[in-house]
């Protein structure tokens, strides 16, 4: 076993600020186990198809003044999963750092590609039927993404070609998420140090 495979890769995260109060544990190597207690329902859901579907193991407690909307606490929310998963890949030892899934619900197809190269950059191609789910807003969607991108340093795609229903759209980008961010943090025992020719990501 190699020396990076044998470090927890685990971060925990506290942030409070006049509109949230954010506690966040993020393990890389899990077993999809989440526990997620949020003010916001609809990224209740999102967040635990994250973990289940990158086999990482989650934990959020958050409030936040939702009477207001939903927009600090799920901001916040991906502020802090950036920079959990900034802190648990360490110097990014050993791990495969590119990805491209594929993700189908029903009639919608999301794609997420990733590469974890210390370089924040964020695109975003989706366009919903709905402009709310519930009470949840799909702006926020974005605003969740960017931040967890921008937080974490990595180059991050999202994509949704297609789709009639905005649950289905909105779920299928999270379970790419989840399997994308699984694939590229993997370990490969075939890579040597940092898989950059520059020596560090």
């Amino acid at each position: 076993m190699s020396e990076a495979a044998q470090q927890p890769r685990t971060a925990s995260i506290a942030r409070k600020t006049n509109e949230t109060d954010i506690k966040l544990t993020f393990g890389v190597d899990g077993s999809g186990q989440a526990d997620i207690v949020t003010d916001v329902p609809f990224l209740n859901h999102m967040l635990d198809l994250f973990a289940k579907h990158g086999q990482f193991d989650l934990k959020v407690e958050a409030e936040g003044d939702v009477h207001i909307d939903d927009h600090h606490t799920v901001e916040d929310i991906g502020i802090c999963l950036g920079q959990a998963l900034l802190e648990a890949l360490g110097d990014k030892r050993g791990i495969k750092r590119y990805a491209s899934v594929f993700v189908p619900m029903d009639e919608a197809l999301a794609q997420v590609v990733i590469d974890i190269s210390g370089r924040p950059h964020f695109e975003y191609r989706a366009e919903y039927p709905s402009a709310q789910v519930g009470s949840f807003s799909t702006e926020m969607v974005h605003e969740f993404l960017w931040k967890l991108a921008l937080e974490a340093r990595i180059t991050l795609h999202v994509i949704v070609h297609y789709g009639q229903n905005t649950h289905h759209m909105i779920e299928a980008v999270f379970k790419a998420l989840g399997r994308a961010l699984d694939e590229a943090t993997s370990l490969d025992p075939r890579v040597k140090g940092v898989p950059s020719t520059k020596g560090v990501l």
